[in-house]
């Protein structure tokens, strides 16, 4: 029984680390100011995204080889 405190140790690291995570997340922003950041960050993606699968498509492609 070497590890019997070992839930109460670890809420204390919790406690001691502070809202840090999900629920204390505020970065400042104003919701319409989030929703374009994440939409310049969406199309940035989605760019990349089709940028390589242009450049994949010579290979022969991913999901053809099983049926």
């Amino acid at each position: 029984m070497t590890r019997g405190n070992q839930r109460e140790k670890d809420r204390e690291r919790a406690q001691s680390r502070g809202g840090k995570g999900a629920k204390g997340k505020d970065d400042g922003l104003t919701p319409e100011q989030r929703r374009e950041r994440d939409a310049k960050a969406l199309q940035e993606k989605t760019a990349k995204k089709a940028a390589q699968a242009a450049g994949g498509e010579s290979s022969g492609g991913k999901g053809n080889a099983k049926k």
